[in-house]
């Protein structure tokens, strides 16, 4: 098996830049989410409830951030990000499903992109209008198995693609602020900021509570990807860069997402600019300045698209390497290829996705549902994550000195609070449903505890199992007699 890059007499070590770990947070949070935020929000929230909103988001997901900076500087030892911190910090099995819930998330999001981007695609190309045409499963499954090859070329050779992509998506958003800031006109922004009189298609927005609670629903999707450094840590060429990229990714794509969302606000009215068309960021830039607008914000969502595909490929493939190296998935998924790629990992991963491609052919609206249930799935290991940063805390281990300490037993408590909230903004019947994939999921864990004759459970986790278990057997029973509905 290839083992990870060691660190020559010199002290360097050959692994993921500090450029090349940003980018993987950035080109994995930058999907299609911001192209499509100012009618989206517009249907939420008017400027005054959004701000308050933004506020909360900001300093939710900047707990997290922190949560994942801290984490990699005081346990260096600790490879995998939100793997690696629940297994640490909650035993085997539950580090089992936080890897496998997010993997479970990453490729059926990738299905997503996929049809998406060949959606947009269908703005030049009729033929592929909608992503879910025969032609467009074909294009989307040709663009899948370039991206497979060009991973099994190496991470690094993927990184570096990613790096590339990364940049010239952002030019199309840079773009769109800089002419929303020429257009803007305050006398829109303040017309009704806290949104009293503005009906969205004939139904008030509803106090500012309200309006508050509904536009941070929508927050949850745009931030996914904030952990993509710490994924990586075992990759990293220096340790602290994994804390380093964590906050600024995260920082930049705030920015981004703050001035795209308000500056749209000033653009047209909020009952115009909710009901501009997905992606709501072409049709206001058409408003602006003609159809050459649309176009480039379409080929800019098309690239954007692209470069969360690689993000997002490359972190399903290690997500599941890292287990596999520890025993707690089937050691097959560690093996790597003569470039350091883990090709079985990443051949389970691409043919679940083309599966799904397929799938999406003749079910498209069980394809949408299954898009909210991976969005759930992958919220719970944000969840570990900050518990894990609050025990170390509470215990004061790895606070010998006592410096720090307090610090981040705020921060981990806020970043709880705030992932819990996550979780349950997500939808209980999602979870229920998630614990139908742990379940079969259980029997990979397994296999991978037998195989090295190991311990499977210990006593603690046949508890969660069971309640697993009859969780499961509950969303089974619930979906028999019609009251639960996703897939």
């Amino acid at each position: 098996m290839h083992k990870p890059p060691t660190a020559d007499p010199g002290g360097v070590k050959p692994g993921l830049s500090m450029a090349a770990l940003t980018a993987i947070v950035v080109g994995s949070m930058i999907g299609s989410g911001i192209f499509a935020l100012p009618s989206q929000m517009a249907g939420s929230a008017a400027p005054g409830p959004l701000l308050i909103g933004w506020v909360i988001t900001g300093v939710g997901m900047l707990m997290l951030a922190f949560v994942f900076q801290t984490l990699a500087a005081r346990k260096p030892d600790v490879d995998g990000g939100v793997y690696g911190y629940a297994r640490a910090g909650f035993g085997n099995y539950i580090g089992f499903t936080s890897a496998f819930g997010y993997w479970v998330s990453a490729w059926v999001g990738n299905v997503a992109y996929l049809v998406l981007l060949f959606s947009t695609l269908g703005y030049f190309f009729p033929a592929f209008e909608g992503g879910a045409t025969l032609p467009a499963i074909i294009g989307a499954s040709i663009l899948l198995w370039i991206v497979h090859g060009m991973t099994l070329r190496g991470i690094q050779t993927a990184a570096f693609v990613n790096v590339v992509v990364t940049i010239a998506k952002v030019v199309p958003i840079l773009t769109f602020i800089a002419i929303a800031a020429v257009g803007f006109k305050a006398g829109l922004f303040t017309a009704d900021f806290w949104g009293r009189t503005t009906d969205i298609d004939g139904v008030p927005l509803g106090d500012t509570m309200s309006q508050v609670k509904n536009m941070m629903l929508v927050t949850v999707w745009v931030f996914i990807g904030i952990e993509g450094a710490a994924v990586y840590s075992q990759r990293a060429a220096k340790r602290r860069d994994v804390g380093r990229a964590t906050v600024l990714g995260f920082a930049g794509v705030l920015a981004l997402l703050l001035l795209v969302n308000l500056l749209s606000y000033g653009l047209m009215t909020q009952a115009e600019l909710a009901g501009v068309p997905d992606p709501s960021m072409a049709g206001l830039l058409e408003q602006q300045v003609g159809s050459w607008g649309a176009a480039f914000i379409s080929i800019g969502l098309i690239v954007s698209l692209l470069g969360a595909l690689i993000a997002w490929v490359m972190l399903c493939v290690e997500i599941l390497r890292l287990p596999a190296i520890e025993n707690v998935m089937p050691k097959a998924l560690a093996k790597e290829n003569a470039h350091g790629a883990p090709a079985n990992a990443l051949w389970l991963t691409n043919l679940c996705v083309q599966a799904m491609l397929l799938w999406t052919l003749a079910n498209e609206s069980t394809y949408l549902n299954l898009i909210l249930l991976a969005t759930s799935l992958i919220l719970l290991p944000y969840l570990w994550s900050a518990a894990y940063q609050l025990l170390l805390a509470v215990r004061g281990e790895t606070y010998e000195s006592g410096h720090g300490r307090t610090r981040d037993l705020v921060v981990g408590l806020i970043g709880l609070v705030y992932a819990v909230w996550l979780v349950y903004a997500g939808g209980l019947e999602y979870l229920l449903i998630a614990a139908l994939f742990y379940l079969v999921g259980t029997a990979m864990f397994v296999w991978a505890r037998r195989e090295d004759h190991l311990q499977v459970f210990t006593k603690p986790e046949r508890i969660i199992v069971a309640v697993v278990a009859v969780t499961s057997v509950a969303a089974v029973v619930m979906m028999a007699t019609g009251h639960l509905a996703v897939l």
